[in-house]
């Protein structure tokens, strides 16, 4: 997807959230497990209730695949859901795949061309010839893992260089590739003692940010840091919106939440001249 129809999407919604659609069955209301598929149908009604207060969706697979053919189906009938009926929002596989060229290659086939989803998550650490597979579609956009929440981060991401973090080689050496400008960046929420010095490397390319909430990110402190004149960032919430209700107006509660989030995302956006 284009970068200004998501700047107009968060200029028109005054909103830059994303929602996550992490299903897990043993969390969702117990009622829709009567259903012959209860994936779908949460996700359905959690979308129908939030759409006006989020710019993206973004399904992690892995919540999916747990269940077999019945989640991958579910998967599909909710991204198929979205874009027959939201065709605005942007979509992101959060899959974080990553391979040899020829599997990067199948997997983005898989979740472009099969799925149509306007973008993927993908793991970097393979390096260059993992990733552009990915960058060979124009229309789509390559969001790799830069600097994550976890804790296990500074195991790899964290070690020091000759001149830096591995993390900030990284995404210094990720502008030079092929079609580069259609990469966005998952930047830890939880991680602002590094957010300036990464916007000083990618001013204009899009964050993708979770951890705000339940992992403890502190919403004002990163945008702060991360905003720039296309806003430039997107906030993602996954189990403090569509778990916040767990019984028949969990949708309603998921919207409540959404909502509240969006009134704060509006202030943010008006203080910084930005609508």
């Amino acid at each position: 997807m284009e970068v200004l129809k998501i700047v107009n999407q968060i200029k028109s919604k005054r909103s830059f959230l994303c929602v996550g659609l992490d299903v897990d069955l043993e969390k969702i209301p117990k009622f829709l497990l009567d259903k012959d598929d209860p994936i779908f149908e949460f996700n359905k009604s959690i979308i129908d209730n939030t759409h006006m207060h989020c710019i993206a969706y973004k399904l992690n697979t892995a919540f999916y695949e747990a269940y077999g053919i019945k989640g991958w189906k579910a998967l599909e009938k909710t991204i198929n859901y979205i874009n027959n009926n939201y065709p605005e929002i942007f979509t992101i596989a959060d899959a974080k795949r990553g391979d040899i060229g020829n599997t990067s290659r199948m997997y983005a086939k898989s979740f472009f061309e099969q799925l149509n989803f306007d973008s993927i998550t993908v793991n970097p650490y393979m390096g260059r010839d993992s990733v552009e597979p990915f960058l060979e579609y124009n229309d789509k956009n390559t969001i790799i893992l830069a600097l994550t929440s976890n804790e296990g981060s500074k195991d790899l991401q964290l070690i020091s260089t000759a001149n830096d973090y591995v993390f900030m080689d990284l995404i210094k050496s990720s502008k030079t590739w092929n079609n580069s400008k259609n990469l966005m960046y998952v930047i830890g929420a939880t991680k602002t003692e590094y957010l300036e010095e990464i916007r000083k490397i990618i001013p204009e390319n899009f964050l993708l940010i979770p951890g705000i909430g339940a992992q403890g990110g502190n919403l004002k402190e990163v945008c702060k840091k991360t905003i720039n004149n296309n806003i430039g960032i997107i906030i993602n919430s996954s189990r403090g919106i569509i778990y916040s209700g767990n019984d028949e107006n969990f949708a309603q509660a998921a919207e409540k939440e959404a909502i509240s989030l969006k009134k704060q995302m509006e202030e943010i956006l008006i203080d910084s001249k930005l609508i």
